[in-house]
């Protein structure tokens, strides 16, 4: 067991979106699940917590009722290594969702998503700084991030 884990609380869709996130990333599994007992306050049986892994990483989906949403406030950056795969999380964590600015996005339950190409760091972090300027405004401009239109962007072509 991880030192820290992430509980993200839902009002009753916490197994579904276990099961949605899951079925997304490599290496994940559920963990278990436990259910609220005669003592509430949720009906008995009822799926209380889901534990889980992605990419190896704990999370707890908590279905605590209605009273807390999801904002923007609190994110999960996704790192991907090309654009197949930033086309990949994209495409599956915005179905039912909504894309964002900048490689953000929120999925159909609320949770927003960074879904962020490596090398986007490189090159907004650049050493010449004409060149990182010009990929920054280009990222500033999109919404899922185009990884050959940051190069282009960069090298000023």
């Amino acid at each position: 067991m991880q030192g820290i884990s992430t509980c993200l609380w839902f009002d009753t869709e916490g197994e579904e979106a276990a099961n949605f996130y899951t079925s997304i990333f490599k290496n994940s599994r559920i963990l278990g699940v436990s259910r609220y007992g005669e003592a509430g306050p949720r009906p008995a049986g009822t799926v209380m917590t889901v534990n889980f892994e992605l990419d190896g990483q704990e999370f707890i989906a908590l279905n605590g009722g209605p009273e807390f949403k999801f904002n923007e406030a609190v994110s999960f950056q996704v790192n991907c290594y090309g654009q197949e795969e930033v086309d990949e999380y994209w495409d599956r964590l915005t179905e039912g969702g909504e894309p964002g600015p900048c490689g953000w996005l929120k999925d159909k339950y609320g949770v927003s998503w960074q879904i962020t190409p490596t090398i986007l760091s490189e090159l907004v972090n650049g050493p010449d700084p004409e060149k990182a300027q010009r990929a920054m405004s280009a990222m500033l401009q999109m919404s899922k991030i185009d990884i050959q239109a940051l190069k282009d962007a960069y090298d000023g072509s």
